[in-house]
């Protein structure tokens, strides 16, 4: 289904506008999906960030994803920008840290891909981001790196360029290091950074899993329902892949504990008769022991966040 054609259906509305809406309601929609495991959702917050700080950080982000449509450079510029105005709108901290650095590259891939033919396939869109990441610059990284102190955002530092070190920017520049190949150095720690730089073949792989599961060619039970489908898919990935956002905060062994978990909640659904309303039980016990732990699968919600991006540029709707 990678190579399956699409076609933009943007209405009467020019191009970034129709983007920017496809990337601000896949933010939405992500966090409103439930019961989703250790996330923040229409339900479930945390004492000092809630579900309403995603929204605000969702509709706050739109006109900088409009604006990445009609740009074939300045990723990390565009990042910065997407980090000030997300929290220049609420006071939750970080929403939407790793889901900019995927919703960016594919926004702008998109605003490529379009301006001469509104058809594309998910592998054509997935290629030209991954060129987009490539083609970072040094600038790129600086940019990347006033993130962290322009919002407070915490995720994993690469060893050789400390986040802490006030010299860091200047070895940016000495080894003219892009933030494509500032991704790489992360790639075995995070995911998000593993996605640069593999090609961002996760997020296809659960564009497939929304698309079928929307079309009711995916396996279990979801009756075409969006929140279905999203927790549907959320659990899979989380299945397959150490949430490195759990690993950050707290370890591998709980980031695999959390991935085992998944899998076996999906494993008892095909065990049953593949009916996804039969496992919903056991996704919300999953659900409220990592709510009380704090353990939160960030990444996973990211990698879905483009995921439900991709699947409404197909024209996914419900």
């Amino acid at each position: 289904m990678i190579d399956s054609l699409y076609t933009i259906d943007r209405g009467a509305y020019p191009l970034p506008a129709h983007i920017a809406r496809c990337a601000q309601l896949a933010m939405c929609l992500e966090v409103s999906s439930s019961p989703k495991p250790g996330n923040i959702d229409r339900f479930s917050d945390y004492e000092d960030t809630r579900y309403e700080h995603f929204l605000a950080s969702a509709s706050a982000v739109y006109p900088v994803i409009q604006e990445a449509v009609s740009c074939e450079s300045g990723v990390g510029r565009l990042l910065k920008s997407a980090v000030t105005e997300s929290m220049r709108w609420q006071k939750g901290g970080n929403t939407h840290f790793g889901a900019f650095l995927l919703l960016i590259p594919f926004a702008m891939a998109a605003g490529e891909l379009f301006e001469e033919d509104e058809t594309f396939t998910i592998l054509q869109l997935t290629e030209s981001a991954y060129r987009i990441a490539k083609n970072t610059t040094t600038a790129d990284s600086v940019d990347f790196y006033s993130c962290f102190d322009d919002a407070g955002v915490k995720v994993n530092s690469v060893d050789e360029f400390d986040l802490q070190s006030s010299s860091a920017i200047d070895e940016l520049h000495e080894k003219d290091m892009s933030l494509y190949k500032l991704m790489d150095i992360a790639r075995g720690y995070d995911i998000i950074a593993n996605e640069w730089v593999t090609g961002f073949k996760r997020c296809a792989r659960c564009a497939e899993l929304i698309i079928d599961g929307m079309n009711g060619l995916e396996s279990p039970k979801l009756q075409a329902d969006i929140n279905n489908v999203t927790v549907y898919a959320f659990l899979k990935i989380l299945s397959e892949n150490e949430d490195t956002f759990i690993s950050t905060k707290y370890d591998t062994d709980t980031a695999l504990y959390v991935s085992g978990r998944a899998k076996e909640i999906l494993e008892e659904m095909y065990n049953i008769g593949e009916d996804f309303n039969s496992i919903l039980s056991l996704i919300k016990k999953l659900d409220q022991e990592l709510l009380q732990k704090k353990i939160n699968p960030g990444s996973t919600a990211d990698i879905v966040i483009a995921g439900l991006f991709i699947a409404l540029l197909a024209g996914v709707r419900f």
